[in-house]
């Protein structure tokens, strides 16, 4: 029991080894719909417990590429490296057992639930019981259960949600919803956390708040890769920046450059003439 809660009791993520390796490297990734091509030809490589933030114009493949790394498409050329082991082609649970989690653009919660549930199914790769075991209702299973939520408990306190331990998720304001889906992605100890949007939909006061949950979960915690449109927020918790464009990669490097890279500012932001004229 004492190793079970142990597994379960995290800060916010597994360890990270200490190593200058990227953490993913995507080489030569393509995906085709039909006859558009949405990514083509990607390569890219993000630094292990950094913040990397992916931005482009709507239809530039961003979300497109979050689903090809983590095991949503297949790709059809191209090859996806995750802590150095090729993730190209497999599932979206074996991906996720590799240290890989996420969050959506249009939020993914069990909604009939309470909040607290909706954090331990995060953390159910780590239960050891399986069905006979919950539906005997064995007391391993009851112990094993009640230590799954003390520490999904001390996660949504971690996260600013400890009001809403047990509330109903279909009570829960929509900002709340958006910190509850990041505690359950960090239920499951990620190695790499995608965040797609997190800021999506969110007050100025909650766009704050949660760029400073982001800056605070790389401290000992997993490599964060983001979608994001919020230009402030990229800038204010990225240390690189992927600028893509049509599914091809515009430009990348330090949030700084990015910003004033002509061709970013012309493809992303429209033309230096027009972000001078407002």
């Amino acid at each position: 029991m004492r190793a079970v809660v142990q597994e379960i009791a995290f800060d916010c993520s597994a360890p990270v080894a200490d190593t200058k390796e990227p953490i993913l490297t995507v080489d030569g990734l393509t995906k085709s719909f039909g006859g558009l091509t949405v990514i083509q030809s990607l390569s890219f490589a993000v630094p292990q417990g950094s913040i990397f933030a992916v931005i482009g114009p709507n239809g530039a493949g961003k979300t497109t590429l979050f689903n090809l790394v983590t095991g949503v498409y297949k790709p059809e050329t191209g090859s996806v490296r995750m802590a150095g082991i090729d993730v190209a082609g497999l599932r979206q649970h074996q991906i996720a057992a590799l240290g890989v989690a996420r969050t959506f653009q249009n939020l993914q919660i069990f909604f009939n639930l309470s909040a607290v549930e909706n954090v331990m199914i995060g953390a159910n790769r780590f239960l050891n019981h399986g069905f006979w075991g919950a539906l005997l209702r064995v007391p391993s299973r009851l112990r094993e259960d009640a230590a799954c939520r003390e520490a999904s408990i001390a996660l949504m306190c971690r996260v600013g949600l400890e009001k809403y331990v047990n509330a109903r998720a279909d009570a829960m304001p929509y900002g709340a919803l958006k910190r509850l889906e990041i505690a359950r992605a960090l239920a499951s100890k990620p190695k790499v956390l995608f965040l797609d949007e997190p800021a999506a939909g969110l007050t100025a006061i909650e766009r704050v708040q949660i760029m400073e949950l982001i800056r605070s979960l790389t401290q000992n915690g997993p490599t964060i890769i983001l979608i994001e449109h919020d230009m402030k927020m990229v800038m204010g918790v990225s240390e690189h920046v992927l600028v893509l464009l049509q599914g091809r990669k515009l430009v990348q490097g330090r949030p700084e450059a990015v910003a004033n890279d002509p061709r970013v500012i012309e493809a992303y932001l429209g033309s230096a003439e027009e972000c001078h004229a407002s």
